[in-house]
């Protein structure tokens, strides 16, 4: 067998630019780079196979967390067919990627990890940075990720790479089985040289199949649907990934079921679609929710079913309900006592279209869900209006960013008051146009992820909508976006603190405390005292970013007009009024205190106790 020396690290970037997908007959390659901070864990190891290997593009980032959502973003704007790498050293560089890694593993986005890990000799231990147990030496920070790993490893020998790496390519591939990766290298291990077998080198095609479920099951889900009377989808993000969004239209036109999407599927349908329902869940829409608590055949197509699209296990109410769940991941496609179709959208899709080529629904249950969706549409149009109040209205402020987003943009949120906002009034045009991060829901997503879907989605504009509280935590990847000549529009609406969890927190019966951006009053001593004079716009300027600030919502379109003619990244500012906000039509399953001084709470158990009451067991 013939061999070439390398490092490990080297080996590791050699094998992997030279993995490639493909899925109906087009192939692409499956990492777009590699994004990294380096240190002492690092630099010298993977930093230095990088330097040797510029045909493999290398991002630097300015935070570790930051780079880790940029990837997921990155990947998910690709329906999970392409992504990046991402280095850091040991310790704080490593954990700081925890959060998004959890993110990623959550949204079953593929992100491949290559944290610096202490040194496999032990000789010099404890090294800088190095957490030391007193029950093993077989341990370091980097265990931390094996929760949040879908595939976790560590190379204590080089040739434990050869055997390694197909298992890393084989997981992060796989449609059912994806997320975070996490490849832990010691960093004297990085820089240990091997004879590795060439063969390992040598270009490799991942196919990307579109498996279908047990014929026996798919004869059952079909008959279930034959005999429904009022069936509807469940739209999620795996019709996306799946690019089954035109043979979800085709379906869905032909039989007249209506859709609700959730987060991750909205855009699943155009939003002028008759059967579209808008927004499931507890920030869905009344029509989608109606249709839910009446439905006797619910079709999820890959759909994780969080509480916000059950409505905390409530959201379905006819006592004889049948789910159908088809989803490329097992785990999922059994949820709440299903007939489990496991495998790709659309290839089923195209089986149930096919195999119900007779079958529509009645027609006064089309005609109960189209005027459902005029009449969303018609309420949506109202919120849109332009007031140009100031502060502004939140509602408002999408609507001037839809109505000026085109068939090739992105809009891009994760956290807050927002997403809910979005979620229901979002005029979607086309699948990828509606960008939210809400199976970690994390703030600091925002900018980090913009870069990474405006690498993507080089064409298009991508606005990126963030509040303060979200802004605050992570701001610092404007920096990135201006050395990578990447355009951003960010739309940062200050309502100086919490908005969303303000909200929550005086439903519960807590009056909002703890959820401003106020200073400590020397009185009370209490965060009750003036407002605190952050400069946003002096903020986002200091890191490259042009800067326009808005009154109200007739500057915000000027705007936003003159923001497509910058051509670095714009960040517009606008104050919104944290007290008006978009009605909600669904509860939320958040605890409260079963004792309490407060009144306000006392009468906050009351009616969550009888919310409760509809939670279901869907056995």
């Amino acid at each position: 067998m013939k061999t070439k020396r390398l490092t490990v690290a080297q080996a590791t970037i050699e094998y992997l630019k030279n993995q490639y997908v493909e899925r109906d007959g087009v192939q692409n390659k499956f990492f777009a780079g590699c994004l990294g901070i380096f240190g002492h864990g690092n630099v010298a190891g993977v930093g230095q196979a990088l330097h040797q290997n510029l045909d493999f593009p290398f991002y630097v980032a300015r935070n570790e967390q930051a780079m880790v959502h940029t990837a997921a973003a990155y990947a998910k704007v690709k329906n999970r067919l392409q992504t990046f790498v991402c280095t850091t050293s040991i310790g704080p560089g490593a954990t700081n990627m925890l959060t998004a890694a959890a993110g990623a593993t959550i949204n079953r986005i593929p992100v491949l990890l290559i944290p610096g890990d202490i040194f496999a000799t032990r000789q010099v231990a404890p090294v800088l940075q190095q957490l030391e147990s007193s029950q093993t030496q077989d341990i370091s920070v980097n265990d931390c990720f094996k929760p949040i790993s879908k595939y976790w490893d560590r190379i204590n020998r080089p040739e434990q790479l050869i055997t390694a790496l197909p298992e890393v390519m084989r997981v992060l591939t796989s449609p059912g089985d994806t997320g975070t990766v996490t490849l832990s290298i010691p960093q004297d291990v990085q820089a240990e040289a091997f004879d590795f077998p060439e063969a390992m080198f040598e270009k490799k095609v991942w196919h990307i199949g579109r498996p279908m479920p047990d014929a026996s099951l798919l004869k059952k889900a079909i008959q279930y649907i034959r005999e429904s009377k009022r069936p509807m989808i469940i739209a999620g993000g795996g019709i996306i990934y799946s690019g089954a969004t035109t043979a979800l239209k085709s379906f869905v036109n032909r039989t007249g079921i209506p859709v609700a999407e959730t987060y991750g599927g909205k855009g699943s349908l155009t939003y002028d679609e008759p059967q579209n329902l808008g927004a499931m869940g507890v920030t869905g829409t009344p029509g989608a929710n109606e249709i839910a608590k009446e439905a006797d055949v619910v079709i999820g197509i890959g759909t994780r079913y969080s509480d916000f699209t059950t409505i905390s296990k409530s959201a379905f109410q006819n006592p004889n309900v049948q789910f159908i769940n088809i989803n490329i991941t097992e785990f999922d496609s059994f949820k709440h006592g299903a007939i489990p179709l496991t495998g790709d959208a659309k290839s089923v899709l195209e089986a149930l279209d096919k195999a119900l080529s007779n079958f529509q629904v009645d027609s006064a249950y089309a005609n109960k869900v189209e005027k459902f969706n005029k009449s969303w549409d018609d309420f949506v149009a109202e919120i849109y209006t332009e007031k140009n109040e100031s502060p502004a209205f939140q509602g408002e402020v999408i609507g001037a960013v839809n109505d000026v987003a085109t068939d090739k943009d992105i809009v891009l949120c994760a956290a807050g008051s927002l997403p809910g906002d979005l979620h229901k009034l979002w005029r979607t045009s086309h699948p990828k146009g509606f960008h939210l991060e809400y199976g970690y829901s994390c703030m600091g997503y925002e900018i980090a992820g913009g870069l990474g879907a405006k690498m993507a989605n080089p064409d298009g504009e991508v606005y990126i909508m963030v509040g303060d509280g979200s802004y605050l935590m992570m701001a610092q990847e404007i920096v990135t976006a201006i050395q990578e000549k990447q355009k951003l529009t960010i739309v940062m609406l200050n309502n100086d603190g919490y908005s969303s969890i303000g909200s929550l927190s005086s439903s519960v019966g807590s009056d909002g405390f703890g959820t401003y951006y106020r200073y400590r009053n020397e009185q009370t001593q209490q965060l009750d005292g003036d407002v605190l004079p952050v400069d946003y716009p002096a903020n986002a300027a200091s890191m490259g970013a042009h800067v326009i600030t808005a009154a109200n919502v007739s500057e915000l379109r000027a705007a936003l007009e003159e923001a497509k003619t910058i051509e670095r990244t714009t960040f517009i500012y606008i104050e919104v009024d944290r007290k008006k906000a978009v009605p909600g039509f669904a509860w939320w399953d958040v605890p409260i205190a079963q004792v309490s001084d407060k009144r306000a709470v006392k009468e906050s158990l009351k009616i969550y106790g009888e919310n409760q009451k509809t939670q279901k067991y869907y056995l």
